[in-house]
């Protein structure tokens, strides 16, 4: 009997007071209310709680913060959003980000499709503009 799951039903709960450390890895939408410590990873939705702190590197499709606190890095390959009064403290990838007035988020963002390659701390190197300044003093040339 495979029936699919609604679109809003929660398969899985860490209420309040739970505190769970480890590897997460699940299907269908998990719901953090409560402390996790580790590495999360889904190809389908994580919902962050209000006074939730979870401290993971989180691979998922989608996570949705409604107010508790991430510590780590985020890829999303759907998409990642950020409702106030939530905090995250990281860095997060994916095509699609919304991040609600009211949050707290510092890291960088990175908004474009990935290849599962790419590893979710490393972003791929920046090339530096040339330069045209010549060693020496300001001003002065050379000799």
């Amino acid at each position: 009997m495979d029936t699919a799951l609604p679109a809003t039903e929660i398969t899985a709960l860490l209420g309040r007071g739970t505190n769970f450390e480890g590897k997460l890895h699940f299907e269908g939408r998990v719901r953090i209310d409560g402390t996790f410590k580790g590495e999360i990873q889904s190809d389908d939705t994580l919902i962050v709680g209000d006074g939730a702190e979870v401290y993971a590197e989180i691979d998922v499709a989608t996570i949705i913060v409604r107010g508790g606190a991430v510590h780590g890095n985020i890829r999303a390959k759907t998409a990642i959003e950020i409702h106030a009064p939530g905090k995250l403290h990281g860095n997060i990838h994916s095509p699609s980000v919304f991040i609600d007035r009211g949050v707290e988020f510092q890291g960088s963002c990175r908004m474009d499709p990935f290849d599962a390659k790419t590893p979710p701390d490393k972003a791929p190197p920046t090339k530096a503009p040339p330069t045209s300044a010549t060693p020496g003093r300001a001003g002065h040339p050379s000799a």
